[in-house]
């Protein structure tokens, strides 16, 4: 039987759940609620009327209130027990309930609602790790990508209009939320499980927004989908053009800065979470996709003039990109990919990180200085500027933990002739060939699809083997199309195989950090 909305039988009066009053009660139910979580056995019957009320007095309901009514209402079956897809049903019907009752929420809230089922899907990936399971993990991706599509459309409502006078913040602290779901004694990232520890507490140390939370989910629901691909996909070249044709085109339609500078910001471990669900070889070479996509494109939403973030943290998200950019250009180097490292280098030296971050040096330096002009402007020459404004007492690191993966990269590395590393910055790419472009005339298309992702995550049946192979070979005439740069740079990448591996404030931002048209630009131009 599927989860559905249900109508509350003890609702309160509607003047009653008004201004202050609804505040109060929210507060008060949640306090009763987690009084409740300590008992040895307890009972939260009484609680699923109450958070109803609480969900349907709000146009636009508190995340609370939505979040503890369809926990407790999928906590009422028995989904522990019983095969995978059955379980698959049960989490199916979770999505159903949590996308009808978000639907007047904003974007943020919408997609951070997510966060349990993603968690459950986690798990149960895990649990069929090792196991004759391809068609369970089939059935799986086929959920996942409608998760992904319902984020697509989540984001096409505007993150920086609706963002406006709305307050993010939780009513309560995200690791008492977390509680309903798993063991008050478990950490957070035992929930955020495909997000590194870094990541969790950075953004405890920021102050766990809504935000931050939706951020996280899209970071979780991307790798998961890429990580399917790489257990149930082909095998060789081809699935990696597919897998970075893909993530370039969904980073592009989520167009949103809390996913990019976490997905950014894992890159810098040393390798990701999601490695123990495809193993050593198909985890280095998720990464090598994520560095290509992070790094040879220009996306259009990190330089548009709308940005609803404030200029420091803009800027904390260009740090991010230079760190990881000169971390892959040495990881590259010391592995004797030169062709690799280089590519890399040209698309940074044409790229408007290049320019925004020696614009941005250039208002911090004496006018001397300035007459002199910047040495160097690779990576590490202007990491190396970075930090010696750092030592004259002007903060430019975001936080300590980057600021030391800097200094590690500038310090440790292996010294290169600086000479020939500007000459291969200061020289265009041949005849300017885009490493990546997206077709603008593509954009009608991709709302076409998006409207079709919404109808399938308002109805999603799970289907079969064959219906799904026809649905996606119908779906690729409608992607974008995307041009790669004359290197191809999965030549020396390990062909992935086709396997399951064992276990393992918005104050926008200045002309000069924002600009362009397009969804994805030409990052030589």
């Amino acid at each position: 039987m599927a989860l559905s909305m249900k109508a509350s039988t003890n609702s309160p009066k509607p003047n009653f759940l008004i201004g202050e009053n609804y505040h109060l009660s929210l507060k008060q139910s949640m306090e009763d609620l987690l009084a409740e979580t300590h008992k040895k056995t307890p009972n939260f019957s009484g609680f699923i009327d109450k958070f109803h009320s609480l969900m349907q007095a709000k146009l636009d309901p508190p995340l609370e209130s939505i979040w503890v009514y369809t926990a407790l209402s999928f906590r009422s079956r028995n989904f522990e027990k019983g095969d995978p897809l059955n379980r698959l049903s049960i989490i199916n019907d979770l999505f159903q309930l949590v996308s009808s009752c978000s639907s007047p929420c904003n974007s943020s809230k919408s997609i951070a609602l997510l966060a349990p089922i993603v968690f459950e899907v986690y798990k149960l990936v895990v649990e069929v790790l090792g196991k004759d399971s391809r068609k369970v993990n089939i059935r799986i991706k086929s959920l996942v990508e409608v998760i992904i599509g319902y984020i697509s459309m989540c984001c096409c409502k505007g993150f920086s209009e609706e963002s406006e006078n709305i307050d993010m913040d939780l009513v309560i602290p995200v690791e008492d939320l977390v509680s309903i779901w798993i063991d008050r004694n478990v950490n957070l990232q035992s929930f955020l499980p495909l997000v590194s520890s870094e990541i969790c507490e950075m953004i405890s140390e920021r102050g766990f927004n809504v935000n931050y939370l939706a951020g996280v989910v899209m970071v979780e629901a991307f790798l998961l989908k890429l990580c399917l691909d790489l257990r149930i996909g082909i095998e060789g070249i081809v699935l990696e053009k597919e897998l970075k044709s893909w993530a370039v085109a969904s980073i592009s339609s989520f167009h949103n800065f809390y996913f990019f500078e976490m997905l950014t910001r894992m890159l810098l471990q040393p390798a990701l979470p999601v490695t123990a669900l495809v193993g050593p070889e198909d985890g280095n070479l998720l990464k090598n996709i994520l560095y290509d996509a992070v790094i040879l494109v220009e996306y259009t939403f990190l330089k548009s003039k709308t940005v609803h973030l404030s200029n420091e943290h803009v800027k904390g998200i260009a740090m991010t990109r230079l760190v990881v950019t000169l971390e892959a250009i040495e990881l590259f180097r010391k592995n004797r990919d030169k062709k690799r490292a280089t590519c890399y280098t040209s698309a940074f030296a044409n790229s408007h990180l290049h320019s925004q971050i020696t614009k941005w040096i250039s208002t911090l330096i004496s006018s001397d200085e300035k007459a002199g002009g910047i040495s160097g402007s690779s990576p590490k020459a202007l990491i190396k500027r970075l930090l010696k404004l750092e030592k004259q007492g002007i903060k430019l690191f975001s936080d300590s933990i980057l600021k030391y993966h800097a200094k590690l990269l500038v310090g440790d590395s292996k010294e290169v002739d600086e000479q020939s590393v500007t000459k291969v910055e200061e020289k265009k790419l041949e005849d300017d060939e885009p490493l990546f472009s997206l077709d603008d005339r593509e954009d009608e298309k991709n709302e076409a699809m998006t409207a079709a992702y919404v109808a399938a995550a308002r109805s999603m049946r799970l289907i079969n083997d064959n219906s799904r192979e026809k649905r996606k070979g119908s779906e690729g005439e409608e992607k974008e199309k995307i041009k790669y740069f004359k290197y191809d740079l999965s030549s020396k990448s390990k062909a992935a195989k086709d396997k399951v591996s064992v276990s393992g404030s918005d104050s926008g931002a200045s002309d000069d950090d924002m600009s362009s048209d397009s969804e994805v630009d030409n990052p030589l131009v």
